[in-house]
């Protein structure tokens, strides 16, 4: 009887995608929509630069047109939920971006550029929703501990991009860089290549909107922090290896991008981990904190030591950052949490280098330190969030609340960590 009773969830965990195949999936996709479809501008750039006569104010414009893409994408997916669901759709927006890719070479116009930039932005826009959806909806009560893994493959995507610079930049030219970043996104492209799409939303019961709780308050404190974050953070991503490598050496910008990507592959698992100890909000503050603080030292020490550990602390938190604030949105039940939540990082992007574009002329010191100081903005609406933060939200259990309560009666949680029917039994 024993046995009999406890086969239905086993059999529901054999149906569909092994966990660690929905994590190879979805790291793969965002290795290639993020990883290298948008962040492998920032290691090229310095390239651009010196070969292609690419001025410092164009390529503020340039990253802008891909901020304005992204804007467009994660606002399509909001508007048109559909879009970001449909494996069709993800698989044809990974191709045309590897496609946006291959083609910078073929021109120094700067309009053409920004036109294929901003491609590159909507398409991984559609590519990043879709992947993050899958994540957290294939892994959230299978397998959580591998979310943090699967985020991790927008860090090895930078590795990539950054190892492939380092290569090119000793024996080719940035039309070559541009070129072997388009055969990576095809390739990383076929590994994702059978994700599984985000499951749908349940249709809502009679009387489901009314009772609903009521999360808006903590949702506005989330997204002012995780809007206020993309700003901070593009102006970083974009002129941290440009900055570095005005003061040093070549390679070690590269190598700096490099450390990002390395730093951001267990970054954001030990987040997740962490989730289990201490609740989200305390942790998206601290690590909006450690972030700005790594900006603020590459503005403010120029050399390499400084470089490196500044690399360090900005790709072991922003992806991490992503992850926390996505999870949050998700737990608070806000409709299209992620598309909104994903929209406002986007708007985030575009204000930055706006905003940092009339300091330039001095340098890159001043739009860093600029990117610090909002930083600090967004951790004190974090710190916001944590006000009377509603742990439990009907079925929706915080991890670091759940293991809190776990240890008063583990013979319901001692051998998964998540289960639904844990959930559901505390939300009675």
């Amino acid at each position: 009887m024993t046995l009999t009773l406890e086969q239905p969830p086993v059999e529901h965990r054999v149906l569909g995608p092994a966990p660690w195949a929905i994590a190879v999936q979805g790291a793969a996709a965002l290795a290639a929509s993020n990883g290298v479809g948008r962040f492998v501008y920032t290691p090229i750039l310095p390239l651009m630069h010196d070969q292609a006569g690419l001025s410092a104010t164009s390529g503020a414009n340039l990253a802008t047109a891909n901020y304005v893409g992204y804007l467009a994408g994660a606002l399509a997916g909001s508007f048109a939920p559909r879009l970001v669901r449909s494996r069709l759709v993800m698989r044809a927006s990974m191709i045309v971006m590897a496609a946006s890719l291959a083609l910078m070479p073929l021109t120094q116009d700067v309009t053409l550029w920004s036109g294929l930039r901003l491609i590159a932005g909507f398409t991984s826009a559609l590519a990043f929703v879709h992947a993050v959806g899958a994540l957290l909806s294939g892994l959230r009560r299978s397998a959580p501990h591998l979310v943090g893994w699967g985020f991790g493959g927008i860090g090895a995507g930078i590795v990539f991009s950054g190892l492939l610079v380092l290569a090119v930049r000793e024996v080719a030219t940035w039309r070559t860089a541009w070129w072997i970043a388009a055969v990576l996104t095809l390739l990383l492209t076929a590994a994702s290549w059978n994700l599984a799409p985000p499951a749908s939303p349940a249709p809502a019961a009679a009387g489901a909107a009314k009772a609903r709780p009521r999360t808006h308050r903590w949702f506005a404190a989330l997204a002012l922090s995780y809007t206020l974050e993309g700003i901070g953070y593009i102006i970083a991503g974009t002129f941290l290896v440009a900055s570095i490598t005005q003061d040093a050496p070549g390679w070690v910008g590269a190598g700096a991008w490099v450390v990002v990507g390395l730093a951001a592959i267990p970054g954001s698992a030990l987040w997740t981990a962490l989730a289990r100890r201490w609740s989200r909000p305390t942790l998206l503050a601290v690590a909006l904190l450690l972030q700005a603080a790594g900006i603020a030292l590459t503005g403010l020490v120029p050399g390499n030591i400084s470089a490196l550990v500044a690399a360090a602390a900005f790709g072991g938190t922003f992806v991490g950052i992503t992850s926390l604030a996505l999870a949050l949105g998700e737990h608070l039940q806000v409709p299209r949490a992620v598309a909104l939540l994903t929209a406002g990082y986007g708007t985030g992007q575009i204000i930055g280098p706006l905003i940092s574009r009339p300091l330039l002329g001095t340098g890159y010191s001043a739009p860093l330190l600029l990117a610090s100081t909002v930083l600090a903005a967004a951790t004190l609406a974090a710190a916001v969030l944590r006000i009377r933060y509603p742990h439990r939200v009907g079925h929706m259990i915080e991890p670091s609340h759940l293991a809190r309560k776990s240890s008063a009666s583990r013979p319901h949680t001692l051998h998964a960590p998540w289960p639904p029917h844990t959930l559901q039994d505390r939300s009675n």
